[in-house]
């Protein structure tokens, strides 16, 4: 794992502390397999670096804290790069690194290029990452685009900390809403060709449901215009869902199946590639679009089932199969089968997770709007009533972003049509600004997207802010260019030369560029990429401020381009991870 070097070097020289200390007796047996934790410290005072472990090992020595980290600093090698080492409050040891140590960094971000950052926590660990799988009844809003956004960042940070990830879309292609999309549209369908409508309110509106409709007149011409007498039944007052299911069977016998499964092929075959599409411009490609049908069809929601049933995890009641999930921590026990035999959703979740063990996956994540914790706590227990790991099984809810522009807020409603597409979105404040706004805030957290600042070419839109110090290095070194300044390679440069205390706070900024990385991976929170790049960005933009870069004499020039092309790079590889571009110009 790529970390800081120091930092690992500082761990190995504590862990051949404590062989030393418990070889003598000074510490009981065991004391060596102990995880040395070893974190940076936020204030300079403390030094660079910090250990609890005398803390941590104090009552199994059955010592003061403080004693034993005397005792540990005893007998602690020396290390080129540590200035000193000194007890801390209660017994901390703290580091002082040599300032050399730190501007190393430097050489080891123009050498890695690209690949600074990776490190491999993930081992090479094949894992799933589930997220969007909106129902393609429509296209995709600003709320999708927050799950796309979230799903497709921590994809690229897993992968650069080392997993093979393996991207999956989750489709709804059977079931109640598919009927009622297709009847929306083949109601649109007939509306073209003549034929009067009522078309229910609430049904699903909108241009689209127009458009796909008048793909189907093309592509068939009349050979849907069926229609049976009393088709559009009376009782909207009373219940207008059970006015929608009885359309739908009215629809299922003007049609029949074959010609109803047309229509619904259609349609969704014209979703689901709008989808594909819309999500590619925002730069999120899927390795697999898994169908829900398919479960079905392949006789994998029977087996899961049947598994459960043989275990003792099914039961019959009501003429319906339950699960009994209240014996794995949820409130109440859930229906699998219906009792007219048709399989509940959970029951499709339930054969979809195994399949994914069956498939080889080491973990799988699922990214799910907030709208469905209510289904986290059920799908846990079936994941524990196969007798899987619960490390394998992690469940992400996105909490949904709020659109304001001019300051006041856009309602959404998909049946109404009543919402900003993702479309809208990136045509009018581009993929990069919304990537990173969508990326600013920890993924449970609601979040208010302000259009107008997103749009806004200054300072205070950080997007901008960060992408602007990139574009700054690269004119930097188109202005050497145009003043013949030759830029040295990095082995031919003094580093020490950077004497500013500015300057060694930008450098120790990219130093902890992976331990960040390392952090953000293992809390699944891409989110902590953007804060960095923001921080980084104000550190570059304040040292450009005060220091002179060209017109220094030559040796500190070097220097110090060298140090901002490290900047640069480390700015492009942290907005890769959030799938925002590092402009050139601006």
């Amino acid at each position: 794992m790529q970390t800081s070097k120091v930092k690992q070097e500082l761990s190995e020289l504590i862990q051949q502390a404590l062989v030393r200390l418990e070889a003598s007796g000074d510490v009981p047996a065991g004391t060596t397999e102990l995880p040395i934790q070893i974190e940076r410290t936020r204030q300079k005072t403390h030094g660079d670096f910090a250990t609890n472990v005398s803390l941590a090992l104090a009552k199994k020595a059955g010592k003061n804290p403080r004693e034993l980290a005397a005792e540990v600093i005893e007998v602690l090698a020396d290390h080129p790069g540590v200035n000193k080492v000194e007890i801390a409050g209660p017994g901390f040891i703290n580091f002082f690194v040599d300032e050399s140590q730190t501007l190393a960094s430097i050489k080891d971000v123009l050498s890695r290029g690209d690949h600074y950052g990776q490190v491999n926590i993930g081992n090479g660990d094949l894992i799933t990452v589930e997220f969007v799988s909106a129902n393609p009844t429509g296209p995709l809003h600003v709320g999708h685009g927050r799950g796309a956004a979230f799903g497709d960042s921590l994809s690229r940070l897993l992968e650069v900390a080392g997993y093979q990830v393996h991207r999956e879309y989750y489709f709804n292609d059977a079931g109640r809403q598919m009927d009622i999309l297709a009847l929306s549209v083949w109601l649109r369908y007939l509306d073209q060709l003549g034929v009067e409508v009522e078309f229910p309110g609430n049904a699903y509106q909108g241009e689209y449901i127009k458009d796909i409709a008048a793909s189907l007149a093309v592509k068939y011409g009349n050979d849907f215009n069926m229609m049976i007498d009393g088709f559009f039944v009376s009782g909207v007052e009373q219940d207008q869902e059970a006015h929608l299911d009885q359309l739908i069977e009215n629809m299922r016998q003007s049609l029949g199946q074959e010609a109803k499964e047309q229509v619904l092929n259609l349609v969704l075959a014209t979703q689901v590639e709008q989808i594909q599409d819309d999500l590619h411009e925002f730069g999120v490609d899927f390795d697999e679009w898994f169908s829900e049908g398919s479960l079905e069809r392949s006789g994998a929601i029977a087996r899961a089932i049947a598994i459960l049933k043989e275990n003792g995890h099914i039961y019959e009641q009501d003429g319906a199969l339950w699960f009994r999930a209240s014996d794995f921590g949820d409130d109440k026990d859930r229906v699998v089968i219906r009792k007219n035999g048709r399989h509940t959703y959970f029951a499709a979740d339930i054969a979809y997770m195994v399949n994914k063990i069956d498939r080889g996956f080491k973990k799988l994540i699922y990214i799910w709007g907030a709208d469905h914790h209510g289904t986290v706590a059920r799908v846990h227990a079936a994941f524990q009533a196969f007798g899987y790991d619960s490390d394998q099984f992690v469940i992400l809810l996105v909490q949904m972003a709020s659109l304001y522009r001019g300051g006041e807020r856009v309602s959404m409603s998909t049946r109404r049509a009543e919402f900003v597409t993702l479309e809208e979105l990136r045509e009018e404040v581009g993929v990069d600004a919304a990537r990173f706004f969508y990326s600013m805030r920890k993924n449970e957290q609601q979040m208010d997207f302000d259009l107008d600042l997103a749009k806004s070419q200054s300072n205070d839109n950080p997007v901008y802010y960060v992408q602007y110090a990139h574009a700054r290095v690269c004119s930097i070194f188109r202005q050497a260019e145009e003043q013949q300044i030759t830029v040295n390679e990095i082995e031919q440069v003094d580093l020490s030369f950077l004497n500013e205390e500015i300057e060694k706070d930008l450098a120790r900024k990219l130093e902890v560029f992976p331990e960040m990385i390392t952090l953000a991976a293992r809390d699944f929170a891409p989110h902590q990429v953007t804060y960095y790049l923001r921080e980084l960005a104000a550190a570059f933009h304040s040292y450009y401020n005060q220091v002179k870069i060209l017109n220094a004499d030559d040796q500190t020039r070097q220097a110090r381009l060298a140090l901002i092309s490290a900047v640069r790079q480390v700015l492009q590889n942290g907005l890769a991870i959030i799938g925002v571009s590092a402009p050139k110009y601006m």
